[in-house]
């Protein structure tokens, strides 16, 4: 009797162990914050990415190049580059799954990171902003992409000078070498969106989550890039309750459940 108790206390250990196969994946997300913003935890992204980290997730909400106090301290391909160092730190972490995503500028460059990278489960793009193609942008902006251009065409592209920038009708006077500035506003550069939706990798998921309110999405809707992307059945896009600016903290239910059905 004794020995097949033992056996049995044994045989009840081993079916405990948990398998390591059948172990849940473990999701990492990249929360970058929007044009001259933040994500400290009172911000609309920080408020998200206390949400998703509650709900199990691996968050960072990074200070990014664009933030209100380095104004353009890199170029896209040098923000690429950045991110890559992000999505490294998540796998460290022990995330199985990663998600670059974003609001309004981060959203852009979210994109821009999954046209350019393989391996990444999913873009979240909230309230997607910087339209440097947009017509009415690419009259304004003109003028300075054009001293940008002439500056870097002569080898002067570490030259800094004035440059105009605009956020949700702010403006602001940026003074950034002109091969950063070209980088981001050129309407032909490596950061307008469709361009970038169009070219996501095989297997990368897109969701796009905008306000009812975003102008964006008033005027362009799914058609402006959504539309453009490969086809990923598990790609959505969503319209909640909201402006541009608080979409990420109105969208918080609706993007842990994007995120879970990765």
């Amino acid at each position: 009797m004794r020995v097949l108790i033992v056996l049995y206390l044994f045989v009840g250990v081993f079916f405990t162990v948990p398998n390591p196969v059948l172990a849940a994946d473990k999701i990492g997300v990249i929360l970058m914050h929007g044009k001259w913003g933040t994500a400290m935890p009172n911000s609309p992204l920080g408020v998200l990415g206390k949400a998703l980290s509650s709900a199990g997730m691996i968050v960072l909400t990074p200070d990014m190049p664009w933030s209100q106090t380095k104004l353009y301290s890199k170029d896209y391909d040098e923000t690429m580059a950045q991110i890559d160092e992000l999505v490294a730190s998540l796998k460290s972490k022990g995330a199985t799954k990663i998600v670059v995503g974003g609001h309004s500028l981060g959203a852009n460059a979210a994109l821009g990171y999954g046209a350019r990278r393989d391996g990444i489960d999913a873009i979240l793009a909230i309230a997607p902003g910087h339209v440097p193609e947009a017509s009415d942008l690419k009259g304004k902006f003109a003028d300075d992409v054009a001293k940008a251009r002439k500056l870097v065409d002569a080898g002067k592209g570490e030259t800094k000078d004035d440059f105009q920038d605009i956020n949700q009708g702010k403006k602001k006077t940026l003074n950034i070498p002109a091969r950063v500035y070209l980088s981001w506003f050129d309407p032909d550069g490596p950061s307008p969106m469709p361009a970038n939706a169009a070219n996501l990798k095989p297997g990368t998921s897109l969701f796009w989550v905008t306000g009812d309110k975003d102008v964006l999405h008033q005027k362009e809707g799914k058609a402006y890039a959504f539309a453009k992307a490969p086809p990923n059945p598990k790609s959505a896009y969503v319209v909640v309750s909201s402006g541009h600016g608080d979409a990420p903290k109105k969208s918080k239910k609706e993007i842990i459940g994007l995120l879970k059905s990765l």
